[in-house]
């Protein structure tokens, strides 16, 4: 078994959604980020990769390339899963923490993890996603930013 962590961070503009854990939530805001900016999953990344230290998620798609500009982060986790897999390992779980101050994420949670779900191709109760404020601290917390760390466990696969 390995254990990985990520984190990821993103400055918020005025808009009209923001993608998080695959999931488009209609606000008044929305990610500065070269690709679709879903910090959920960017975060995930980071996590698989580290748990078997292959870099982080600039590494393998850097946000210099115009390859990846506006691009759905899904598409970096099924490549990194992919990664994670052809070295013979499968997602035991993975908890994700949201920090926000908006919007609500609570009727949103759900989906997300469906989603997440779907993507490691596991079931619901492995897919862990919470949402809380930074109490009104730091840019998070004065609605600049929203951050994301999550945690993943994977192990080897027994179809090895």
């Amino acid at each position: 078994m390995r254990i990985g962590h990520g984190y990821d961070i993103h400055r918020l503009t005025q808009g009209e959604f923001i993608t998080l854990g695959g999931v488009k939530i209609p606000c008044n805001f929305s990610i500065i980020a070269h690709s679709d900016g879903d910090v959920v999953i960017h975060a995930l990344c980071d996590a698989l990769l580290g748990a078997l230290a292959l870099g982080d998620i600039g590494k393998h798609f850097p946000d210099t390339s115009d390859d990846n500009k506006h691009r759905d982060s899904r598409e970096f986790l099924s490549v990194i899963y992919g990664m994670v897999k052809k070295k013979g390992y499968v997602l035991v779980n993975a908890d994700i923490s949201v920090i926000a101050e908006a919007p609500k994420l609570a009727p949103h949670i759900l989906s997300m993890r469906e989603i997440l779900s779907e993507c490691f191709d596991t079931g619901l109760d492995n897919i862990s996603v919470k949402a809380t404020t930074n109490e009104r601290l730091d840019a998070v917390g004065q609605k600049e930013g929203i951050a994301v760390h999550a945690v993943v466990l994977i192990q080897e696969s027994k179809k090895r």
